[in-house]
């Protein structure tokens, strides 16, 4: 089978799975009224029974994190279960790693709220919104990325690296409405306002959504804040890489930091790119250097248009990192990871920092 497939596979036979089980269980059962209690008595709900834990939270305005918006397909809405809810259904396993299953941690999208259940949620969770935002601004900043400027009809408070989730309506042939998560690139200090960086992904839901047919005055419900990608309170100095739209936190976070003066750290941020037309925001962060005398920012091109014309660092952004680690970077000081971007650059790089004795790496990996 074509490697390429199988996860695609998997989501459709998820997705199939759990809308029959769904239809099935509702035409044979009432479960009446049920509690949920949440972190051992802090929050109970008294809920109507038979639906997924997924949509019941919701409807009591508590979002849990779901790419997929509760079909199965993402992995993503995972709860620890403190009580039985019965045993793992198929549609679970492919997402659940071995510790994952002992500690019976669940997709809160594939079990029904039959019965009393207890439940742990991170306590930031009851801080999520669903509001509904109006698009102030589309702007091409490359090629295939757009920067997308979102009003809020109130504040949301998040930290400097988190996402949200926008709801992606029913359009040409989507028939549903469909959840994406996107890193926030703004930064808290404009709590009402927030930019999302959406690169075009040929044949993707809500990258063609936003690229083809969303526009300035349309509105757009966005959940969140969610996510445990951000800076952590310490002196330590902070190499980040990102490549493309994984720009978008690191950027939230670098000018996070500046606007609060949290300028004593030493900040390296390896961005990489194809070419030239890939590169954006440079005089952005080129100005932050001139300013910010601990900050350094390199942009580096793996496959250079005009090679004589590029005064910048040329290779794979792990070449380029390797020797600014290894000749640039004090390797006498306390080093975090920062890292946004796809599983493999992500991997790539948190193998690297590892071997030049830098453990504590934190990511925000796309699927």
């Amino acid at each position: 089978m074509n490697i390429w497939l199988a996860p695609l596979i998997v989501g459709v036979v998820s997705s199939v799975l759990s809308a029959l089980i769904v239809i099935v269980d509702s035409i044979v059962n009432n479960y009446g009224e049920v509690e949920i209690d949440i972190n051992n008595g802090k929050k109970k709900l008294k809920v109507k029974g038979g639906s997924p834990l997924l949509f019941t939270l919701a409807s009591e305005n508590i979002f849990v994190p779901s790419a997929c918006g509760g079909r199965g397909s993402c992995g993503a809405c995972k709860v620890k279960v403190l009580s039985d809810v019965g045993e793992y259904l198929p549609t679970e396993l492919p997402y659940m790693s071995e510790e994952e299953i002992k500690e019976n941690i669940r997709l809160s999208c594939q079990i029904k709220v039959k019965k009393d259940i207890k439940i742990q949620l991170p306590e930031e969770l009851f801080n999520v919104k669903k509001l509904t935002g109006k698009v102030v601004s589309l702007k091409n900043v490359t090629h295939d990325i757009k920067e997308v400027r979102i009003k809020l009809p109130e504040e949301i408070n998040f930290k400097a690296g988190q996402y949200v989730q926008i709801v992606v309506p029913p359009y040409d042939k989507i028939k549903q409405p469909t959840q994406r998560a996107y890193s926030i690139a703004s930064t808290p200090s404009k709590k009402d306002e927030i930019d999302l960086l959406i690169r075009l992904v040929p044949g993707g839901i809500a990258t063609t959504y936003v690229h083809n047919y969303l526009k300035e005055g349309d509105t757009i419900e966005v959940i969140g804040p969610f996510g445990e990608f951000y800076m952590r309170d310490t002196d330590a100095d902070m190499i980040c890489v990102a490549g493309g739209s994984g720009m978008a936190p690191i950027k939230s976070i670098i000018l996070d930091m500046y606007e609060r003066g949290i300028t004593n750290r030493n900040v390296w941020y390896f961005f990489g790119a194809r070419t030239e037309k890939d590169l954006f925001y440079v005089e952005l962060f080129k100005d932050l250097e001139k300013k910010w005398s601990n900050f350094h920012f390199i942009p580096a091109l793996s496959e250079p248009m005009e090679p004589e014309k590029w005064n910048g660092e040329v290779g794979l952004i792990t070449d380029v990192m390797v020797k600014y680690l290894e000749n640039v970077v004090d390797k006498n000081t306390k080093k975090e990871g920062y890292l946004c971007g796809s599983p493999g650059m992500i991997n790539a790089c948190e193998k690297l920092l590892n071997e030049h004795g830098i453990k504590d790496v934190y990511y925000d990996k796309f699927a």
